[in-house]
């Protein structure tokens, strides 16, 4: 059974030159036009079964906003039919959905009413709504005064709590922290287990072929391709090789602040003002020995979230021991957003021996890595364990520790880069 069928779908915007123009054709007695027609989608047709979670590309313009308000019925097409078969929950472009003059709560309850909820289901909810926005008292605040992020994170949760058959999202994603996109896409997993269906509008490949059953390629309000996750990101890569695009990396801003290696093996020094961290850390284990704080160090101790990709880097982790003890073994994992492990290592593999610890030493492990991760936003995750009797004990983890961003001028595809080395020669 599908969820949402697209049949001969078109949307025509009349487009003026200025206001007087649309008034000039309003009062014209011989029916003049003053306005050109503008295709925001032309001929569209497909179909999304129930429970698939589908990806929706294409370049600025191409229509994929278009589309989903129309599936939504924000808007109405010019021609052509939609059939959706479920419930709907949507989060399309910021700001809309929520009226900026309510509080947080307010617009909670009115959207739940619009999905035809009353109000002592909402307040069922609502707890869970605000856990997962995690906004605190901005949710009795009016939403004109919230940040992007906190918009987001409203909307989203909002839009998640209210047992959707369909969820419809518009790039909202890319507004939040990376942990907070984390936590959306742990929802995207129990969504899909589920059997909710979801579309979604994104610039991310990544997420297409990590997260899609098939994806959607639009382009100049045509649909070019719809079909496997992998086959349609190759057809938009084409395409915006045939037209001379460069896919470009982005960069924040990091702290410049060097520091050397004496200060940085102080005990004294707390390198938690150097970093932004996971205000909310996942944190467990017996503490027998604890990780008091580690942190991304260039080779002369520059501390950086922003890595440049294909450089070295130091990762360092401060131990402290809690009772007269063997080290523990120390180790690292690097996620993605996705929550997907994509590398990591230990001293127990790299079979390092640091021999018996006194009560309150502190130890720093240093690991010395040429970061072969291509751009995007990715976590850090820490641990420290013991292997007793055949098993292994964690004394301390901390998921999601810190997040870093990779960039690079040079356009790569996937997650690693393949350095790989390209000859050609030319037969006689």
């Amino acid at each position: 059974m599908n969820a949402i069928e697209i049949n001969n779908l078109n949307k025509i915007y009349r487009l003026y030159k200025s206001h007087k123009d649309r008034v000039k054709e309003i009062i014209s007695l011989n029916a003049k036009k003053y306005h050109h027609d503008f295709h925001a989608l032309s001929d569209v047709s497909f179909s999304i079964k129930k429970g698939e979670t589908v990806g929706i590309i294409g370049q600025n313009g191409s229509g994929k906003s278009t589309l989903l308000k129309i599936i939504c019925g924000v808007t109405k097409p010019t021609s052509g039919s939609v059939k959706v078969n479920g419930r709907i929950s949507s989060l399309l472009e910021l700001g809309a959905g929520f009226q900026p003059d309510f509080t947080g709560r307010e617009n909670v309850y009115m959207n739940g009413a619009l999905m035809g909820f009353s109000k002592v289901e909402m307040e069922r909810r609502l707890p869970e709504i605000e856990a997962f926005a995690d906004i605190g008292e901005f949710i009795d605040q009016p939403v004109k005064s919230y940040s992007s992020g906190m918009y987001v994170r409203l909307a989203f949760a909002a839009a998640i709590n209210v047992d959707p058959e369909i969820l419809i999202i518009d790039e909202a994603l890319s507004v939040g922290d990376v942990f907070f996109q984390t936590k959306c896409f742990a929802k995207f997993k129990e969504f899909k287990e589920k059997g909710v269906t979801i579309l979604f509008v994104t610039h991310a490949l990544d997420l297409i072929t990590t997260h899609c059953n098939s994806a959607v390629l639009l382009d100049k309000g045509g649909l070019i391709k719809q079909a496997a996750p992998r086959v349609v990101v190759n057809g938009y890569r084409a395409l915006l090789a045939s037209k001379g695009n460069a896919l470009t990396g982005s960069g924040i801003k990091e702290k410049n602040l060097n520091i050397d290696e004496t200060t940085m093996m102080s005990k004294e020094l707390e390198w938690k003002g150097l970093f932004q961290f996971n205000p909310k850390q996942n944190h467990y284990g017996t503490k027998e020995a604890e990780i008091l704080e580690a942190g991304i160090f260039t080779p002369d101790n520059r501390p950086v979230q922003v890595l440049d990709r294909n450089q070295e880097y130091l990762i360092k982790i401060k131990v402290c021991h809690n009772e007269v003890m063997p080290a523990p073994i120390v180790y690292f994992l690097i996620k993605n957003s996705q929550g997907t492990v994509l590398c990591g290592t230990d001293t127990y593999v790299h079979k390092i021996e640091m021999g018996w610890m006194e009560k309150g030493s502190v130890t720093i492990v240093v690991f010395k890595q040429v970061l072969r991760l291509n751009p995007g936003d990715y976590l850090l995750t820490l641990s420290l364990q013991a292997l007793n009797d055949g098993a292994f004990v964690t004394y301390d983890t901390i998921l999601d520790y810190l997040a870093f961003q990779v960039v690079s001028n040079e356009p790569r595809f996937g997650i690693f880069d393949t350095e790989s080395v390209i000859e050609w020669f030319k037969l006689d």
